[in-house]
């Protein structure tokens, strides 16, 4: 298990392949940079203990994680591929600010 320059926790190499499909899942389906969605994995993820896989997490998809960093909780639900249709109806979660130290990647 080892911490990478990406992410600011330890992970082993599966959860490390896990992780970035999560990182994927946010660029592809919102658009957003690489270094963006690593800086909100890491300000989630930063000092957790994570398993080796397949840790607790994986018992969902990549995607389910990607929509909890992006959207915010609304009426104690969150939104996840398959269940919402209209997204437009949930508020996005800002971005961590960029002088931060999650932003771990250049943009």
């Amino acid at each position: 298990m080892t911490r990478t320059e990406e992410f600011l926790t330890v992970l082993d190499e599966e959860m490390l392949q896990y992780f970035r499909e999560i990182v994927d899942e946010l660029t592809g389906r919102f658009g957003m940079s690489r270094a963006e969605a690593v800086a909100r994995v890491n300000a989630a993820y930063e000092g957790v203990d994570i398993e080796p896989y397949p840790d607790l997490m994986c018992h969902e998809e990549p995607d389910y994680w990607a929509y909890r960093l992006y959207f915010l909780p609304k009426d104690g639900r969150d939104p996840h591929s398959g269940v919402v249709e209209n997204l437009s109806e949930w508020e996005t979660r800002p971005a961590p600010p960029k002088n931060s130290h999650v932003w771990t990647l250049a943009e």
